[in-house]
């Protein structure tokens, strides 16, 4: 069985996912397929993500691939999570991950319906649904508060949670997001800058033509799996389940039906693609990225990349900050202060020369977002301490 070193592991991550200097592109939708998909519960992930990786960094050509050209799209997927990525691997990952969310989802807003009063709860949602698709046919792409002002059924208040941690809210909530988990709606440009996470929402083939397909949903896993271990292997069957999201069997029985090859992983069994012997030679690089880039948050197993020291650089849910990195190893964490100016902090003793590397990539991503400011989503736990620690003028030593 051949084994496979933590170095190599790094070099892999550094050319695969674009984050050498002379791996970068400015073909939006290649640095997306890179690591797969984008991650988009933050939305300001997603342009960020692509920055980092872009020959010549600018917004102007992630906002058209989104909206105009649409050769990326925005969909619910593994882990429930919201993901920017190409249409044929939005596809995939719609049957591979998203198909099993609407059923567990419909059940439960029902029993939030019942619990407030709706007597049908089925036929209700089946009303709701057929009245939000017929409306966005009409009216095109819409806000959610369009939605709950053109249809009254809409603005049914339910009770989400239960009695005791529960709270009041429009039915349009859980109602847009079992369309959407569904594959019959999909999030369009949002209301506002690309910081905004109010999006409009579109009859799905309106914004896609085809809309999501119907994949087989073992051969979508198959599809995605290897995706992922294409990009991210060497892997272990713990990371492409969390990943994924999926069972422990789904998780076996796709790795199988690729044909994944085992490797040593330090004394563990890891999985890379078939004949997948290519190493580059690993060569200096820095990189700056923001928080939940697929990158910092593409394996469950994470100590060959993130030393203890730099916990702090992930939340109590193990949601990743922005991060700084060096020759694949997490070293530092950054922020932005109210002013624009990029701030750091490091975890360990980096050298002067890697610094000035960092404090680079940080200035491409200040030029290149101007003078919008946005707040972080998902902090590391030292997030807070990098902004305390800034005076207005120049950061504490």
């Amino acid at each position: 069985m051949r084994s496979i070193t933590v170095e190599e592991r790094r070099a892999r991550l550094a050319e695969r996912h674009l984050l050498l200097p002379r791996t970068r592109t400015d073909d939006v939708p290649t640095v997306a397929d890179a690591v797969v998909a984008l991650h988009s519960s933050d939305p300001v992930t997603v342009h960020l993500s692509v920055l980092a990786r872009t020959e010549h960094p600018a917004l102007a050509p992630i906002e058209a691939a989104l909206y105009d050209d649409r050769t990326l799209v925005r969909h619910h997927a593994m882990r429930r999570t919201l993901w920017v990525a190409r249409p044929e691997t939005v596809r995939e990952l719609h049957a591979a991950a998203t198909l099993a969310l609407v059923a567990p989802d419909r059940r439960r807003t029902a029993g939030y319906l019942a619990a407030s009063g709706v007597e049908d709860p089925d036929v209700w949602l089946d009303d709701a649904d057929a009245r939000v698709l017929a409306d966005l046919a009409e009216h095109g792409p819409s806000t959610a508060r369009e939605l709950g002002q053109r249809i009254e059924a809409l603005r049914q208040p339910i009770l989400v949670g239960g009695p005791r941690w529960g709270a009041t809210q429009s039915a349009h909530t859980r109602v847009l997001l079992g369309l959407g988990f569904a594959g019959a709606i999909l999030r369009t440009r949002p209301l506002g800058s690309w910081v905004s996470g109010a999006y409009r929402y579109a009859v799905a083939d309106s914004w896609l033509p085809g809309g999501l397909g119907s994949l087989d949903p073992r051969a979508a896993r198959a599809a995605l799996a290897h995706r992922y271990v294409g990009r991210f292997g060497p892997v272990t069957s713990d990371d492409l389940r969390w990943w994924a999201g999926w069972p422990v069997t789904a998780t076996r029985t796709a790795l199988a039906d690729v044909g994944a090859e085992e490797v040593d992983l330090d004394g563990g069994p890891g999985w890379v693609l078939p004949g997948d012997t290519e190493v580059a030679e690993p060569e200096p690089w820095v990189a700056a990225l923001p928080s939940l880039d697929p990158t910092t948050m593409g394996w469950k197993q994470r100590d060959w990349y993130l030393p203890e020291a730099a916990a702090d650089a992930f939340d109590r849910n193990g949601n990743a900050g922005p991060t700084l990195w060096v020759d694949g190893r997490v070293v530092g964490a950054w922020a932005q202060a109210g002013d624009g100016r990029m701030l750091t902090h490091y975890f360990e003793p980096v050298p002067p020369a890697r610094r000035d590397e960092l404090d680079g990539r940080l200035a491409v991503i200040a030029d290149a977002v101007g003078e919008t400011r946005w707040t972080v989503r998902f902090p590391g736990r030292v997030h807070p301490q990098i902004l305390a620690s800034y005076d207005g003028g120049r950061p504490e030593a």
